[in-house]
């Protein structure tokens, strides 16, 4: 089943202006429910501006873009599209607004009505999926970078919430606070079934999805899988972006006489591969 459907989607900003841009040319997509995308282009290429269309934070100049169904240009629909679909930013500290953690994630559900009783199950529900239960009653401002991500990706479950979109969530991180998340993200993905939609400049946490997106002045101009897109290193590096190590590696061995299997990704998948 397709959760998210973009048509012939565009975005200018500043129509009409001196400073005119189109970020978004002509979009064309489809996600499934339960899928986990990630997103890849270098600054300027559309990634941001194409997230914030999956919550109707942003709106198409022309096209169309429907969440479950529902389009982000009927302003009736607008709450509901917002509920169903989470957004975590760069900055955890942009995301975290009371003096409790638990306080934090409640504070979705209260603005949407929900009962006391549910808030609460709510708030422990969320804080088990990030196993940051343990941390409920602390300041959110003791907390590691990683934990504080954790606890604003739970006040986007809170919510329930059937997809997650990510906007660099760890460009801010250090490698154990990135590690933390992308672990968080994987096991909702695989354990929760919730949709994903992952912008990284990592290339080593976009291997980790289903399929890999990338994006260039606006276009989306390759979909497929982890393994399919960064086979293709030359034209990568082309477009001002790298690939995970371990598949930079295989690709000069390859390139050198060794007989690699084409779908290398990790260090673990290389260690194998070369092991053998």
């Amino acid at each position: 089943m397709e959760f998210i459907q973009v048509e012939d989607m565009s975005h200018v900003y500043y129509p009409g202006q001196e400073n005119e841009h189109a970020a978004l040319k002509h979009i064309n997509l489809r996600i499934k429910q339960g899928e986990f995308i990630a997103v890849l282009g270098t600054n300027g290429s559309g990634k941001s501006t194409l997230a914030k269309h999956f919550n109707a934070l942003l709106l198409p100049t022309s096209g169309h873009c429907y969440i479950d169904g529902l389009d982000t240009l009927n302003t009736e629909e607008l709450w509901q599209i917002r509920q169903q679909v989470g957004m975590v930013f760069q900055n955890p500290d942009n995301q975290i607004i009371a003096a409790v953690v638990e306080d934090d994630v409640a504070f979705g559900p209260e603005n949407l009505g929900v009962p006391p009783k549910e808030i609460r199950q709510r708030v422990t529900e969320s804080l088990q999926a990030v196993r940051m239960e343990r941390y409920r009653k602390f300041a959110p401002h003791l907390l590691s970078g990683g934990q504080k991500q954790r606890i604003a990706i739970a006040g986007a479950l809170a919510m329930h919430t059937k997809c997650l979109v990510f906007d660099e969530p760890t460009a801010m991180l250090d490698p154990i606070g990135r590690t933390e998340v992308l672990a968080t993200v994987k096991r909702l993905h695989e354990e929760a079934g919730i949709t994903i939609v992952y912008i990284t400049h990592f290339m080593e946490e976009a291997a980790a999805a289903d399929r890999v997106l990338v994006m260039d002045h606006g276009e989306i101009v390759e979909d497929d899988t982890p393994a399919k897109i960064f086979i293709k290193v030359d034209e990568m590096k082309r477009r001002g972006l790298d690939v995970p190590l371990a598949a930079e590696v295989a690709w000069r061995l390859r390139r050198n006489g060794i007989h690699l299997p084409q779908d290398i990704l990790t260090n673990e998948d290389l260690v194998v591969a070369l092991c053998r």
